[in-house]
């Protein structure tokens, strides 16, 4: 799932792609990427796009009439920019295609999702707040004003595990499955540790984890154009999606936990003392 480093990096590229340019068709491949009818999205077309934003996972493109173009990858989408798109409407039901925008210049992206699962979601509004996981979102981590007292309080009576506390959006937005991971490494703390039960120098420890591991993906995404971002975040991840490898820091095996639709990676000695945590469905099948 593109998550606050690839997104922040998206929003950047189509700044650069798409601000001052008019938007000519807007063209939905998949009826289930549509999650607003008023205005139609074909309101969209004939606007110059003036700005774009990104809230958390979502890229909202502002036009000059009032309206916002508003799309969130989830987990299989991804959008592929096309100095050339193809002549023609795209066909609706065939491959990934879900959406295009072609711009006057015959410029444009495609809005793709891989597998059956259809969860990549397009808005057209009037007001980026119209929609709901953007109304919900908590703080972003890498705002001016997201300080260490900021992020105590949110903390400080969070009877969650500290995985699912880091991936909760309406607590933080953002973050997601990897680069939760990748804090969680950064600061040596185990993925169940319950969030309420930091102390000061822990919580000290876990913000430092969290600005600098979202600010250096940046970074490394800073620039990196939209067809290769995928291969930049895979790069630069330490431990999510790296089960069995050697720790890049103390050399010991990266272990796994897995749910229903997703797996956590962490680092033994790094993170939990040395002890595996159990991993529930794996459990369940040994019985």
């Amino acid at each position: 799932m593109p998550e606050l480093p690839e997104v922040e990096a998206l929003k950047d590229f189509l700044t650069e792609h798409l601000v001052g340019r008019r938007v000519a068709r807007v063209l939905p491949a998949a009826v289930s990427v549509l999650k607003t009818y008023d205005p139609p999205v074909t309101a969209f077309e004939g606007a110059e796009v003036t700005a774009v934003r990104r809230y958390g996972k979502f890229l909202d493109l502002t036009a000059d009439s009032g309206l916002h173009l508003v799309t969130h990858l989830a987990r299989a989408g991804w959008l592929q920019w096309k100095d050339r798109l193809p002549d023609g409407p795209p066909k609706p039901g065939k491959g990934p295609l879900a959406l295009r925008v072609a711009l006057e210049t015959g410029e444009g992206f495609d809005l793709t999702e891989a597998g059956t699962q259809k969860r990549l979601a397009v808005y057209v509004v009037r007001d980026p707040r119209q929609v709901e996981g953007i109304a919900r979102l908590g703080p972003d981590p890498l705002a001016a004003d997201f300080d260490e007292g900021r992020f105590a309080a949110l903390l400080k009576d969070e009877r969650r595990q500290l995985k699912g506390a880091l991936r909760d959006q309406s607590l933080i937005a953002g973050v997601g499955n990897a680069y939760s991971d990748e804090i969680l490494h950064a600061a040596k703390m185990s993925p169940f540790k319950l969030a309420a039960s930091l102390t000061p120098q822990e919580t000290h420890r876990l913000y430092e984890a969290l600005r600098t591991t979202l600010t250096e993906a940046v970074e490394r995404s800073r620039g990196v154009a939209a067809g290769r971002l995928k291969a930049e975040k895979k790069s630069g991840l330490r431990v999510h999606g790296r089960t069995g490898e050697p720790c890049p820091v103390c050399g010991d095996a990266i272990r796994e936990v897995s749910f229903s639709d997703s797996s956590l990676q962490y680092c033994p000695t790094c993170q939990t003392g040395g002890k595996p945590l159990a991993d529930r469905r794996l459990s369940r099948l040994l019985k």
